[in-house]
């Protein structure tokens, strides 16, 4: 069921704590065929719940402050990167050739906004950038033979599939028999001990340090959501590729933001992980793992860490090496056939599994980091797009296990949007749907450029 019981026991929470969440649900957001608002609802909710859970072990409360989890704030913040403007501009979100086509026997959807993910999908089609001679190569071959030559490239195409197709498929198998969120006790470190906070607003993450390495989408909202709650996180990115500037800002909030090659600034790298309590990774899977980077091998070197995985299909199966995207998931596993039509595939009216995954992330995160202070241990959680695609899919009518209140419909995101200035331009951006008794309303810092910090701790 898509709803917070199930959610919150996927991240191992105490079933007891149900009753401090309410929702206020509000008819109109993220309208699908699919429950897309109840999903968001649910993640949102098990990431509240999870954060002031910490709050209050750390405060020394008697009682884990209240949630609230409204779908006008849920839903506003699930379409956060449309919502951005910069300097009253909206940034570009897709590129011309990331999109569906038409192939000899069907469709096929291709990611291609990354400059090295285009010239990769150009090569395996054997054309030049133009959308028509694109279009006329991928109308010659079936979908199945566009998806294993682009991937074969190094590029990001996967034919459009029935839920009853993925369901078969060997990579759709493997994804449905695990479980929502995989964490594993690695070691038998001592308890961590996390030093008190109080005041208001409680911040259940202040002084954690966060080492971010993900890319979009997912796990920026995870280490964006660890900002909010008063983690330093220092985002590292490769200098050779720089993220686009709409996107790094709309998940930048509360972060800073460096640039360093792990191959040859290695000692630099394991200064940061020295310090590290948590380290979030979002490429495919093993591709850092030759940095050192496996849960193993950080928790040999840094005892006692959080280690976050984000991956789009899975370590495992034949797609676990593959990289991913929420539209491409979306299309594989059948979403798209289902919020289509027979004339043109569909899609979610949010990005709600690059969204609802990295609100479960940071969840997971901080259950961890809960768990980890009674009982210890080096910990790793895990978690896929294509497995909560499954879990969106597979839903039962929702029926919450907490309270709820219905609100006025939703008409529309300005409630929940605020402004503020930075040094990338005046911006307009949708607030954090986090809310727990005494909780912070909004980040304590607004995005910086891409790059522009130092590759080390404050």
């Amino acid at each position: 069921m898509t709803d917070l019981s199930f959610a919150w026991s996927a991240v191992g929470g105490d079933p007891a704590l149900l009753g401090r969440a309410t929702t206020v649900e509000r008819e109109g957001a993220l309208s699908a065929r699919l429950p897309v608002r109840e999903l968001a609802r649910a993640c949102v909710g098990a990431c509240a719940l999870a954060a002031a859970e910490l709050g209050a072990r750390r405060a020394g409360l008697a009682e884990v402050p209240a949630v609230r989890v409204d779908d006008g704030a849920v839903a506003t913040a699930f379409l956060s990167e449309r919502h951005l403007l910069v300097d009253g501009r909206a940034p570009v979100s897709f590129a011309p050739l990331s999109r569906f086509w038409r192939t000899a026997d069907g469709w096929v959807r291709t990611h291609a906004n990354y400059p090295h993910h285009r010239e990769r999908l150009l090569s395996a089609l054997g054309v030049p950038d133009d959308v028509d001679r694109v279009a006329s190569a991928l109308a010659e071959r079936s979908a199945a033979e566009v998806e294993e030559a682009v991937y074969a490239a190094g590029g990001l195409a996967v034919a459009l599939r029935t839920p009853e197709e993925w369901a078969a498929h060997e990579q759709g198998a493997a994804v449905a028999a695990r479980p929502l969120v995989e964490r594993e006790r690695l070691d038998e470190t001592h308890a961590r001990v996390l030093p008190p906070v109080a005041g208001a607003p409680l911040l259940p993450a202040a002084g954690l340090r966060v080492l971010d390495l993900t890319r979009v989408l997912a796990g920026p909202v995870a280490t964006r959501t660890l900002a909010l709650l008063g983690a330093d996180v220092l985002r590292v990115d490769a200098p050779d590729r720089p993220e686009e500037t709409g996107l790094h800002a709309d998940t930048g909030f509360g972060k800073r933001s460096a640039a360093l090659d792990l191959a040859a600034d290695r000692a630099a790298f394991e200064e940061l992980l020295a310090a590290a309590d948590v380290v979030v990774t979002g490429y495919r899977p093993g591709a850092l793992d030759r940095f050192g980077l496996s849960p193993e091998a950080l928790s040999e070197r840094r005892p006692g860490l959080v280690v976050a995985q984000l991956s789009a299909w899975g370590g495992y199966g034949p797609w676990g090496g593959r990289r991913g995207f929420d539209s491409l998931v979306q299309a594989a596993t059948g979403i798209a056939a289902i919020e289509g039509s027979p004339e043109r595939p569909g899609a979610l009216p949010a990005q709600a599994l690059d969204h609802g995954t990295g609100y479960l992330l940071a969840a997971s995160v901080l259950r961890a980091l809960t768990e980890q202070s009674r009982r210890g241990g080096t910990r790793a959680v895990r978690l896929v797009l294509a497995r909560t695609a499954a879990w969106l899919k597979g839903a039962d009518a929702p029926g919450p296990a907490h309270a709820t209140e219905e609100g006025s419909p939703y008409d529309g995101p300005a409630p929940w949007l605020t402004e503020t200035g930075s040094r990338i331009g005046r911006l307009r951006y949708a607030r954090s749907p986090l809310a727990f008794t005494d909780g912070p309303a909004d980040w304590s810092r607004p995005p910086v450029p891409w790059g522009s910090d130092t590759a080390r701790w404050v």
